[in-house]
């Protein structure tokens, strides 16, 4: 299998590209080898490859500067996937493309189920729903796949700010009224894969929540790092938590990010690991690195 990868450096293109090496030829693309401005020259990139399949990991997701800079958002997050998603059309192949927790607002109680309202409370959110709707309405055959939290030791993103911040400052303070479900990199690549082996099936296609199971707030997410530090003797700082409105940033975040994930479950035959279990794993892997 020929997979076509965009987003070369990302955490996500990364555990995909260590998942998918042994098994399929991978071209992968990210700005050092296109302008992802040029969309017409992107589109015959992607035609030129001949891919079986389209993996879309590329994304602006810069939650607050997109605030300030809504059109490089919108390019990344709408217009180049909906490239994607015509050029998987006149291929005739399907697509992966991967959005967000965010496309909600986070009023509701219970778990966002995948036919529920969106009603995004960013630009950020926006332009990851409007990436969606571009790839629905151009490629009949498409995996839209909702995550949250995403976190790896690749690329910027909680786990690797709060090891170093925890481990620096004297004291930290997490807000702790967010709930949500930490995911690792490598749970969203095995989950793709997984999916893909179904793609002979007409009614697999369409959009399915992919997230760890279990619930917890950032500051949980935060004191399971901190008591992994603790253990190395690492740990520095003091844990506080507070509230969002405490934590005032440029742009609203969802207070409740909880996803069901049962219509994937029954896809895969199974539920995806639980946070905590799939962040030991993380971890322990981290700690081999550091060992070896």
């Amino acid at each position: 299998m020929n997979v076509f990868i965009a987003g070369q450096h990302g955490q996500l293109s990364q555990a995909l590209q260590q998942l998918l090496a042994a098994k399929a030829r991978i071209t992968v693309i990210g700005r050092a080898q296109v302008d992802f401005t040029q969309l017409e020259a992107l589109h015959e990139r992607v035609l030129a490859a001949k891919p079986d399949v389209i993996i879309n990991a590329a994304a602006y997701t810069a939650v607050d500067a997109a605030e300030s800079d809504p059109q490089t958002a919108a390019l990344i997050n709408e217009r180049v996937p909906e490239v994607f998603a015509r050029a998987a059309q006149q291929l005739g192949i399907p697509m992966v493309h991967y959005s967000t927790d965010y496309v909600f607002d986070g009023s509701k109680e219970g778990r966002y189920r995948e036919e529920d309202s969106t009603c995004p409370l960013n630009v950020y959110g926006r332009t990851k729903l409007a990436g969606e709707n571009a790839v629905r309405e151009h490629a009949e055959r498409h995996l839209i796949l909702r995550t949250s939290w995403v976190y790896s030791w690749q690329g910027n993103n909680f786990l690797r700010t709060m090891v170093r911040l925890l481990s620096e400052r004297d004291e930290l303070n997490i807000v702790d009224d967010q709930i949500g479900a930490p995911t690792w990199t490598r749970t969203i690549a095995a989950a793709t894969d997984r999916l893909l082996a179904h793609s002979d099936q007409d009614e697999l296609w369409g959009t399915y929540h992919l997230t760890a199971n279990g619930t917890t707030s950032w500051f949980g997410f935060a004191e399971q790092i901190a008591r992994r530090l603790r253990e190395t003797g690492q740990l520095k700082a003091r844990l506080n938590p507070i509230p969002s409105s405490s934590y005032p940033t440029p742009a609203h975040r969802p207070i409740n990010s909880r996803l069901s994930t049962e219509k994937l479950a029954a896809v895969l035959g199974e539920p995806l690991p639980d946070w905590q279990a799939a962040f030991a794993q993380c971890w322990s892997e981290r700690e081999l690195q550091v060992s070896g």
